[in-house]
């Protein structure tokens, strides 16, 4: 793809960086140059590019700056995805903002940004002046009953009536404070359920048409991989035409996707849909629709959770049934009432039934090819939901890569970048997962990191530890070692643990142990436990898998991660074993390619949050010896960080000594 006239309008990408570098008082980085370059040449050729570029690089500017060119230069807007909220809040708040500022001088115009995400997350004005049949929405029945509940649900509705009439964005995240769930669903709805401009009385007003608008005049839109992945699965275009697409935090592609992609049936929305449908369809098919609800939610509050690899009569009939009691009752609904309020009710049960009828549909037809054969997984889940289970069945995609492939890259040239992108020093595994390998024509380039990890941090692998059992949490020898390394680090310690119960043990055992304080998650917000743990050096934080991807805290207050145990996935994993035995079939080493391949992108992810910034130091200790025992271990250690190693723990105690006296490390 060759760039068009308008380029003489835009200095050279390198030009712009020290630009954008100088304005906002940075330094130049040969990683961030070399990515810019890289990204401004994958834009220029159409072809697809794959960045590592680790912490410290400045990534966001090296993407968004040639973004920004190729958008001005040819008219054509980027679209920037990211997993968290986090990362899309510095995105729109700080670094545009900033960018824009910088650049605007050398740009033939002011590029414009704009933040658009689901419709769910903003306020519907249809559902806030006209209701809909079912005004309970999706709050469970014992909520309705329960008068506190009620009440607290009731003044969430008059606030957020309120605020419609004031907010400029209706936008959920500019709620302060915010509001429970079953709140918000009384006052938005899905794509789905949404009337559409043309026929809604609000059309013209509406928050959620209104972003879409601010987004279809901007260079460069921000969404998030949610919203990327409804815009592929859909029939209907989610996000405005584009050419080009930036994935950052693109080692939470697939599994965001495969979120968007997996259906389920649980009873309490199954009964939401009865309830939905009585005033708009014959009684004997609200008869039919309320008995089939009721016997496959008996069914599968009885049976077994678990994958399920075969479909037994029983619950085979329900699903028919269900299926087709969906589509009888859909049949029945006229789609186009003239009333605007019994059009939006008639489009929350349309929009309740099909997604039934499209989950029962799904179950039943991935079971008819052989298993080596299937397509989609199928498995029963027994969640904990306030102290009662709540059973659900999930279907969901065995790869989402042909998905991807056809209805991403295909589409749209295409910039992956994360810090952590190569498991066992390839790109191949997270390729082929994408839906890249030996697809369509990609580049892969790790531009490394500004720190120096040799220097600045000790990989530690605690080979004299017995190999962990399924029940080792807490185990004796795993608390002593724990207990001897926060003692010489003098707390300053993030521990990540494989589960919630490991975690609480770990934090029982040693806050009756040691003097410095351990906070665990659970004991308040996550957002609160990190901020504390920040604030004071002596302090350690203990938890699970939001805290492996999701803490970021420069300086003397974290000195060392721990980790308890090599985080493959648990054995009964149904997508997991499902995506294992697949590979297997096809004559590959299923425990590599998927539960290895897992356990290191997650490994990476939790031994970057030890350097944040140049001046950071200190160990990463993993309490697992197979690390340094089992063949896969040389594996694992080359998917992360080119730290110093050891597995020699009076070394590593003396260095956590010397980092907490202020000493060299």
């Amino acid at each position: 793809m060759s760039d068009d006239s308008h380029n003489g309008d835009v200095p050279p990408v390198t030009e712009l960086l020290a630009l954008a570098v100088s304005a906002l008082g940075g330094a130049e980085r040969p990683g961030q140059v070399q990515m810019a370059e890289a990204v401004a040449n994958a834009f220029a050729e159409g072809e697809h590019l794959a960045v590592q570029a680790g912490t410290g690089t400045g990534k966001s500017l090296a993407y968004l700056i040639p973004s920004i060119a190729r958008a001005v230069s040819e008219g054509s807007p980027v679209v920037v995805s990211t997993a968290t909220i986090a990362l899309q809040r510095q995105l729109v708040d700080r670094d545009l903002p900033r960018l824009v500022d910088a650049l605007a001088p050398a740009l033939p115009r002011r590029p414009k940004f704009a933040l658009l995400k689901g419709r769910r997350n903003y306020l519907c004005l249809n559902k806030i002046h006209n209701g809909s049949a079912d005004e309970s929405g999706d709050a469970s029945q014992e909520e309705l009953f329960e008068p506190v509940a009620a009440s607290a649900l009731g003044r969430d509705v008059a606030r957020l009536t309120a605020w419609a009439s004031s907010t400029e964005t209706g936008d959920r995240d500019e709620l302060t404070p915010g509001v429970p769930d079953r709140s918000w669903t009384q006052v938005s709805v899905s794509a789905r359920e949404c009337l559409g401009m043309a026929r809604c009385p609000y059309g013209t007003d509406c928050f959620s048409e209104r972003a879409r608008g601010e987004a279809g005049r901007a260079e460069v839109i921000v969404t998030n991989h949610a919203l990327l992945a409804i815009d592929a699965i859909a029939d209907a275009a989610v996000l405005p035409e584009h050419e080009y697409l930036v994935v950052d935090e693109a080692h939470e592609l697939v599994d965001r996707v495969t979120s968007v992609a997996t259906g389920e049936l649980t009873p309490a929305p199954l009964g939401v849909a009865v309830r939905r449908i009585s005033r708009l369809v014959s009684p004997a098919l609200v008869q039919r629709m309320d008995a089939a609800v009721a016997t496959f939610s008996s069914a599968i509050h009885d049976a077994q959770p678990g994958r399920l690899d075969y479909l037994d009569d029983e619950l085979a009939t329900y699903l028919t049934a269900l299926r087709d009691a969906a589509a009888a009752a859909r049949g029945d609904i006229d789609p186009a009432p003239k009333d605007p309020k019994a059009a939006a009710a008639r489009n929350e049960a349309i929009a309740a039934l099909t997604e039934i009828g499209d989950a029962a549909s799904r179950v039943l037809d991935s079971f008819v090819p052989a298993i080596p054969d299937r397509t989609e997984v199928v498995w029963l889940d027994h969640e904990d939901n306030r102290g009662t289970l709540r059973p659900v069945l999930r279907v969901a995609p065995l790869s989402v890569a042909g998905l991807l492939r056809t209805r991403l890259f295909d589409s749209a040239t295409t910039i992956l970048t994360s810090a952590t992108l190569t498991v066992g020093g390839s790109f191949d595994a997270m390729a082929g997962a994408w839906g890249l390998g030996g697809g369509p024509k990609w580049t892969g380039l790790d531009v490394g990191s500004p720190f120096e990890h040799a220097k600045s941090g000790i990989l530690y692998v605690a080979a004299h530890l017995p190999p962990p059992g399924r029940d080792s949490a807490g185990s004796p020898e795993q608390v002593d070692e724990i207990a001897g390394l926060i003692e010489a680090a003098g707390g300053r310690t993030l521990g990540l643990f494989s589960s919630m119960r490991a975690a609480k043990a770990a934090t029982e055992a040693l806050r009756a142990r040691i003097d410095t304080p351990i906070l665990c998650q659970g004991d308040d917000n996550t957002a609160a436990l990190v901020e504390k743990f920040a604030a004071d050096p002596e302090t350690s934080l203990f938890g699970t898998l939001s805290l492996w991807q999701g803490v970021d805290v420069p300086g003397p207050s974290l000195s060392l991660v721990l980790i308890d145990r090599i985080p493959f996935p648990r054995p009964d994993d149904p997508l997991l074993t499902a995506r294992q035995r697949a590979v297997a079939a096809r004559g590959g080493n299923g425990f590599m390619t998927v539960a290895a391949a897992h356990a290191a992108l997650l490994l990476a992810q939790g031994a970057g949050r030890l350097l944040r910034r140049a001046d950071d130091r200190g160990v990463v200790a993993v309490l697992d010896s197979r690390m340094a025992t089992a063949r896969y271990g040389g594996y694992l250690r080359a998917s992360l960080p080119p730290f110093w190693p050891t597995t020699d723990p009076e070394r590593v105690k003396q260095a956590l000594q010397r980092l907490r006296d202020g000493g060299p490390p």
